[in-house]
């Protein structure tokens, strides 16, 4: 081992690249978690990959007219509630 290293062309931050990934905190309630982690566990997928999934859903369907045939499985959900 060396007494002194040289650091003056060293860079601050992640060592690894990220994958298009980042790690954050959120505070999401134990029924929706334990949802996501029942349906992982059955699908043989990570919950916070079906969470993310969802998530992605959303975004790309949120703001966009409803089509006919998500309003006829609406109506028929809905309907069959009585």
């Amino acid at each position: 081992m060396k007494k002194e290293y040289d650091f003056s062309k060293g860079k601050r931050g992640a060592v690894i690249k990220t994958r298009g990934k980042t790690r954050i905190t959120i505070h999401l309630d134990n029924d929706v978690i334990d949802a996501f982690r029942a349906k992982g566990e059955k699908a043989g997928r990570g919950y916070q990959t079906l969470i993310n999934d969802a998530l992605r859903q959303h975004l790309t369907t949120a703001g966009k007219p409803v089509d006919t045939k998500s309003l006829r499985r609406i109506l028929r959900e809905e309907l069959g509630k009585t």
